[in-house]
């Protein structure tokens, strides 16, 4: 029921479309892009939810205060203590590795604001995960979910990648096109 509503919410309601291609995995990173609102959020639960999926996501640990917070981990938040100096990536690697199921979402600007350069965790975490990334980007000029390119990562490859990765989503607007930069990998 609850499906057929964020189907009807989103694709019929707001006018959004999707162009996935990609093969449903048990195990990868969703890498989402461009990240310039919260409402990127908020499209993203609901496309995945229309799609009767679940994926998990990092967010920042202030965002779980009671009630929300419990909300969040309902939903599959992970909260993140930026200041911890912690291998997030091994951990998050390794619960990779040891579930049946993951899928994680993930947006690589770590922010809403315009940034120079994207993180890389999300890379690090497939690769020591030995996963997929799915290349996810939410289109606001053309209103539309995109999906057509996944990356196996390898050790030897990082910046070849990354530069796939910026080329993949130069072309998308997001809800503030002035807050997204991809990186200008030679």
């Amino acid at each position: 029921m609850f499906q057929k509503l964020c189907h009807y919410l989103l694709f019929k309601r707001l006018g959004w479309k999707e162009q996935v291609s990609v093969p449903d995995r048990e195990k990868c990173i969703l890498c989402v892009a461009p990240h310039t609102s919260n409402w990127d959020f908020f499209l993203g639960e609901l496309y995945y939810t229309a799609k009767g999926k679940k994926a998990g996501f990092l967010m920042k640990n202030n965002w779980f205060f009671w009630p929300l917070g419990s909300f969040l981990c309902y939903i599959g938040g992970i909260p993140v203590e930026r200041k911890k100096h912690t291998s997030l990536t091994d951990a998050v690697a390794e619960k990779a590795r040891q579930s049946e199921r993951f899928q994680l979402a993930i947006t690589p600007e770590g922010t809403r604001s315009r940034v120079e350069i994207w993180k890389r965790g999300f890379y690090f975490i497939a690769l020591k995960a030995n996963i997929p990334i799915q290349l996810y980007a939410i289109d606001y000029e053309q209103r539309r979910i995109v999906c057509t390119r996944e990356i196996f990562p390898k050790e030897e490859n990082v910046e070849k990648d990354m530069k796939e990765i910026m080329d993949y989503y130069s072309g998308f607007k997001g809800r503030h096109p002035e807050n997204f930069q991809v990186e200008d990998i030679q």
